[in-house]
């Protein structure tokens, strides 16, 4: 074997180099994949006569590529087992994918070609990178079999190009060469391969191999598929909300008018006289119902303005207290009819602050006005404004004695439309526009409004508004 592995040179050795290896393993590449394919053909064809001479060449081949591994056998499986169970062909006429074949020696085009050829694929080849590069951004490959050592452009280059390539990158590839060190393989991986197979090719292997880097490459390919299907429902099921949106907003915007007219007739024929007890009580509450629907058609439409930028806020400064005491002021009758108490606390040296007073006002008359709705009778609603520990925001809460909320529900209570289902507490619910509107609102200013609670413990929402952003607006 020593002789094998040197050369005498003016009294000096000389291993053999890795090129010189590759050269070696080219030919036997050849020799093994054409003995291992007649032999195949020959086992189909039922002319046995041939199988034993192209076994033995192929035997012959694998010890000297044992040699030149410096192994003691062949490290493939026996070609006897190889031969003896021929490829089923593709029997529909079906191509399992299209692979690019990269290598500048036509025999090794061929052998591998033909080897995938028989187990199903369409091939398609090219002589060097550059070659290869071209035909890849020309056709769609579902893999290419990459050569490390060619001219014009070697197979690293062409890999890294492929890689750089968004249009490419995808594409699964396999690194194919008679180098075996270790350095050439971390090499390819570091840019990208997908695997690396040696000359010359075990058939079992390259099977595995190829069907395995198709496997990866179908698996993204109905990954993006699936993206591209979502993508497209997501964007009809956008353009469906903006329909229902635009339609909705049309009808709710229409009822308005109207309904003005029906509560100012019914307040001009209250205040004409002349109505009996009866009269009287049907009239305040058809006026009451109506004032109702109205508030909750003005809800709606105040939710999509913010929702979509169109709600411009109104800033003034603005003094917390008095802001609380009148939205306080419009729920108290209420609060008296239920006979409920409301208790103000006010922290000290409260800042004053830049906001929009007509919404943090309605923010604050949904609030204690929910409080009271909800609060059993002779129960407490207490109003809160503090600054926060870091002094940089005010806190506003509203705390009740009523019958708490779940903790599920505290996310969809802030949702449009969501509700907390209170019916059997003798409650009815509205529309679950309110607290849509504060949440939206408090974001606006910059704040953040919460929850706190747990059934049968009464409810504190709060929120907050940043004080320092006041200060940057000059206040």
């Amino acid at each position: 074997m020593s002789d094998i592995k040197r050369t005498e040179n003016n009294g000096s050795d000389r291993l053999l180099t890795p090129e010189l290896l590759h050269d070696l393993r080219s030919p036997l590449n050849q020799i093994l994949g054409y003995s291992e394919m007649l032999g195949e053909q020959a086992a189909e064809e039922g002319q046995t006569g041939y199988v034993p001479d192209l076994q033995k060449i192929n035997k012959a081949g694998r010890q000297l590529l044992g040699i030149l591994n410096n192994e003691a056998h062949s490290p493939s499986a026996s070609v006897e087992a190889e031969v003896s169970t021929p490829v089923e062909p593709i029997l529909d006429g079906s191509a399992k994918g299209l692979v690019l074949v990269v290598d500048d020696n036509k025999m090794n085009r061929d052998v591998l070609s033909r080897r995938l050829a028989s187990q199903g694929y369409s091939v398609v080849m090219a002589e060097n990178g550059i070659e290869a590069l071209a035909k890849a951004r020309a056709q769609s490959f579902d893999l290419v079999l990459l050569d490390i050592m060619m001219p014009e452009m070697d197979g690293f280059e062409a890999l890294r190009q492929m890689k750089a390539d968004s249009t490419l990158a995808h594409i699964p590839v396999v690194m194919i060469s008679a180098l075996d060190d270790l350095e050439s393989i971390v090499r390819c991986i570091d840019l990208g391969a997908e695997d690396y197979l040696l000359k010359p090719f075990d058939p079992t292997l390259l099977k595995a191999r190829v069907g395995a880097s198709f496997e990866r490459k179908r698996a993204h390919d109905r990954e993006k598929e699936l993206y591209t299907k979502l993508q497209a429902s997501h964007l009809r099921l956008q353009e469906l909300e903006q329909l229902r949106d635009d339609l909705t907003h049309m009808i709710i915007h229409d009822l308005r008018t109207p309904l003005a007219s029906v509560i100012s007739g019914m307040r001009t024929l209250e205040a004409m006289g002349g109505l009996d007890a009866g009269q009287q009580e049907i009239v305040e509450i058809a006026t009451s119902g109506g004032d109702t629907l109205l508030g909750m058609i003005n809800d709606l439409l105040d939710v999509e303005k913010i929702e979509s930028g169109a709600m411009e806020l109104d800033y003034a400064l603005l003094d917390a207290a008095t802001l609380m005491q009148s939205a306080v002021g419009q729920v108290s009758q209420l609060a008296e009819d239920s006979e409920l108490k409301i208790v103000q606390e006010l922290g000290e040296n409260l800042p004053a602050f830049q906001g929009d007073e007509d919404k943090l006002k309605r923010v604050l008359v949904n609030l204690i006005g929910n409080a009271i709705k909800f609060t059993p009778s002779k129960g407490t609603v207490t109003t809160s404004i503090q600054l926060t520990d870091d002094r940089k925001s005010l806190r506003f809460s509203v705390c009740d004695t009523g019958q708490g909320i779940p903790q599920e529900a505290f996310g969809r209570i802030f949702e449009k439309f969501g509700q907390v289902d209170s019916h059997k507490n003798g409650h009815v619910a509205g529309t679950g526009l309110g607290l849509t509107f504060c949440k939206l609102a408090t974001e606006a200013h910059g704040g953040q409004i919460g929850v706190e609670s747990s059934p049968g413990s009464g409810s504190t929402f709060s929120f907050t508004i940043p004080v320092e952003e006041s200060r940057s607006r000059g206040v």
